[in-house]
């Protein structure tokens, strides 16, 4: 898959070396936005480096992993993971996408988005799936805006929360999204950026 890049914005696959950049980023994440993940930044922080080697190891081996890095003129400023599970090739699961606070409304989320449904097409996924919290907010309305859909009432986003989370949707075979995914990569797209995953 090509790489997604308009300077100085560039959205490319994490190698397996750069495992301290993905648990720098992870962390910024959380505690940026600890409402928008179902881990929170004090259980990551207990991780060992070799969980966080390991993992993006794992995950950059991997056909049925895509983790990926949003990077501005170098910098590190977000990140998105697409997963799918072999026992069901049918569903790709994108989670923790974020984007630094500074790099906002500038089309990162949409593009990190779009990376990640052209990637589960080509895998022959049917469905994306992903959690957002139950907010109004830019990632919902992100998320929205490309046609994903509840498939459930809102639910507690971790135990012992307040906050719910809503289980979202997108039918990959839908002829809208397949025009879409093939315009927006080849032509990367502006709006708001997504905060949950």
């Amino acid at each position: 898959m090509k790489e997604i890049a308009t300077s100085p914005l560039k959205i490319r696959r994490f190698a397996a070396h750069e495992w301290q950049s993905y648990k720098n980023l992870r962390l910024r994440a959380l505690a940026d936005s600890p409402d928008a993940f179902g881990r929170t930044q004090a259980e990551a922080q207990e991780r060992p480096d070799d969980y966080w080697s390991g993992r993006l190891a794992s995950g950059a081996n991997s056909g049925w992993d895509l983790p990926l890095v949003a990077e501005w003129d170098g910098q590190p400023i977000g990140l998105a993971w697409g997963r799918i599970e072999a026992t069901r090739p049918e569903v790709a699961n994108l989670y923790q996408v974020w984007v630094d606070p500074n790099y906002r409304q500038r089309g990162v989320g949409q593009m990190l988005l779009t990376r990640v449904i052209a990637w589960a097409r080509a895998r022959n996924a049917r469905y994306l799936d992903l959690g957002v919290t139950f907010a109004d907010s830019p990632a919902l309305r992100l998320y929205q805006r490309n046609g994903l859909e509840p498939t459930a009432g809102p639910e507690p986003l971790r135990p012992g929360s307040a906050l719910l989370g809503l289980a979202m949707r997108l039918d990959l075979t839908s002829r809208s999204v397949i025009a879409e995914s093939t315009k927006s990569t080849n032509t990367p797209g502006s709006g708001t950026t997504a905060l949950a995953g």
